[in-house]
């Protein structure tokens, strides 16, 4: 079953960095499928797990390490990741196979008996679960009654384990015939006998059992432990007494691992994995909003593993949360740092850059400078476009344009610009006027006096449009003042509209019953409507309308 990780289904998503080359987005998986199939289950393991960091909920990926970590004969290894394949994806069966056969080479026959059924529920015709059951079965008759040492080397997953990891063998897993005469052995390994003639049967059966085999020609004979050939069919045929067996045993050479790992590599993984756990425990802090502790483990797990900078970002988070504004800075700039020297994917460098972007607004609060956090929004979206970061940096962009208009406000100023504008009105300069009340609402954005002001000046230049939008501003920052119902009026009767410059001198007059320009509004509009209604236009009125 093992063999058919090379025919895991990989759909890798490609996208463009904005200033880089493209990036392959499942580069991890794809290394570790690639160092799968060449036999080094080592890295196999190392890739995966860094594509499972990236992507915690992929099933395939567990499947995979599952698959490498039963390669190295690492099985209990091998059932954790089987079993969480089965968590993220219970209807799958491969998963239920993953399980069993973890289970097979724990030689705990019974649960997975149980893990096969189960998958055979869920795909009754796969083939591979059909196998894995049958083998779990005759694993668990054997273990009932007497058994052979060399009929163990042929049992469950194991032996192609063991073969796909030896080079000497490994070439002949590509050779049908080979596989069959493999596949007859195991189902009984009696069949042996059958096939001793073949060196890559006697090559594979020394790999088996951990032995040295010399197979140089078919006429020089092959040399068994023990004895003939006609012996060993005799050894078979009997049980094995726990002495021999014993003393067998001492004669054989031990196994070689199928990949040398050294002290180092041994040390640097274990610390990989123990990183991990500190940061899955400084993530379940986070969210109890522990912050203290979750430092510490994000910390501990940093110490132990300074390549994985989700760390240093998840860190910067939990500082962020605790308004430590710069160490929250300090850490996104090691990530980023750190991730450009690893070659991290460009998505984590975005992350701590968006992170950071983030503290930055926080202190610009104080600071009044929004600047250097658009910068740092706009350098994480040309690393990745996040949607997140682009809201992110037009809140910022905001932030800055109403600070600077608030900045730039003052009162003081306003007024005076107003009654410089009021005196060129006087004077009949009216785009003076008009451009003195536009710097004074600069000045004063909310003084509705200054609307009314400059929509008297935009009628008297016969910009109605801009004259009416003003007079519907200054009434909207303030509705009880009656000129900007005179102003919004009189520029509805000069457009003609006199029904609705009559509703507006109406609304007007709600505020203020007494107001005499408004009833002299109301009085034009009721003598223009009937003027209209009884057709008493002169000729210069019908043609203008």
């Amino acid at each position: 079953s093992y063999n058919e990780f090379s025919r895991r289904t990989n759909k890798p998503t490609t996208r463009r960095r904005k200033t880089t080359i493209a990036a392959d987005e499942d580069e991890p998986k794809s290394k570790g499928n690639a160092a799968f199939a060449s036999g080094n289950f080592t890295n196999a393991v190392l890739h995966l797990t860094e594509a499972i960091n990236l992507s915690p909920n992929n099933h395939v990926l567990y499947s995979n390490r599952s698959a490498a970590y039963a390669s190295l004969n690492k099985f209990s290894e091998a059932l954790i990741d089987a079993e969480k394949t089965v968590e993220l994806k219970p209807d799958w069966s491969k998963g239920y196979s993953r399980v069993g056969a973890a289970y097979l080479g724990l030689n705990n026959y019974n649960d997975a008996i149980l893990a096969y059924r189960k998958g055979l529920k869920i795909d009754p015709n796969n083939e591979v679960l059909k196998s894995g059951f049958s083998d779990a079965q005759s694993g668990q008759g054997r273990g009932r009654g007497p058994s052979s040492s060399f009929g163990d080397a042929f049992y469950g997953p194991e032996m192609w384990a063991k073969l796909t990891s030896d080079p000497r063998t490994r070439t002949y897993l590509q050779q049908p015939d080979f596989v069959r005469m493999m596949q007859d052995i195991q189902k009984n390994p009696n069949n042996l006998n059958l096939y001793m003639k073949d060196q890559r049967v006697m090559q594979a059966f020394g790999v088996l059992l951990g032995m040295k085999w010399d197979t140089r020609t078919p006429k020089e004979g092959v040399k068994m432990p023990g004895g003939s050939p006609e012996r060993k069919r005799r050894a078979e045929s009997e049980p094995v007494k726990e002495e021999k067996r014993a003393g067998y045993k001492a004669h054989r050479v031990p196994q070689p691992e199928p990949v040398e790992v050294s002290e180092e590599e041994k040390e640097l993984k274990e610390r990989k994995v123990l990183a991990l756990k500190e940061k899955e425990a400084g993530n379940a802090a986070y969210k109890k909003k522990d912050f203290e502790n979750a430092v510490q483990l994000y910390t501990k797990a940093i110490e132990l593993d300074d390549a994985d900078i989700s760390f240093l970002t998840n860190r910067a988070a939990v500082f962020l949360e605790m308004g430590k504004y710069e160490d929250c800075m300090k850490d996104c700039d090691k990530a980023v740092e750190r991730g450009r020297e690893l070659r991290s994917d460009y998505k984590m460098i975005a992350r701590a850059l968006t992170r950071k972007g983030t503290a930055l607004v926080k202190m610009a609060k104080i600071s009044k400078d929004y600047e250097p956090a658009i910068e740092t929004f706009q350098k994480a979206l040309t690393e990745h476009r996040n949607p997140e970061t682009l809201k992110k940096l037009n809140e910022a962009e905001k932030a800055k344009k109403e600070l600077e208009q608030q900045e730039y406000c003052d009162p003081q100023v306003a007024d005076e610009e107003r009654e410089k504008g009021n005196q060129f009105f006087k004077e009949q300069k009216y785009p003076e006027a008009a451009s003195r009340y536009t710097e004074s609402l600069r000045r004063n954005p909310k003084d509705p006096r200054t609307y009314s002001n400059r929509a008297a000046c935009y009628t008297k230049l016969g910009a109605l449009p801009e004259g009416l939008k003003d007079a519907e501003k200054c009434i909207e920052l303030d509705a009880t003042f009656a000129k900007g119902y005179t102003r919004k009026g009189a520029v509805q009767f000069f457009m003609k509209e006199f029904e609705k410059a009559m509703e507006t001198y109406q609304a007007g007059l709600t505020y203020d019953p007494q107001n005499q320009e408004l009833l002299d509004g109301v009085r034009r509009c009721v003598e223009q409507m009937k003027k209209t209604s009884r057709g008493d236009l002169t000729p210069e009125e019908l043609k203008e309308r």
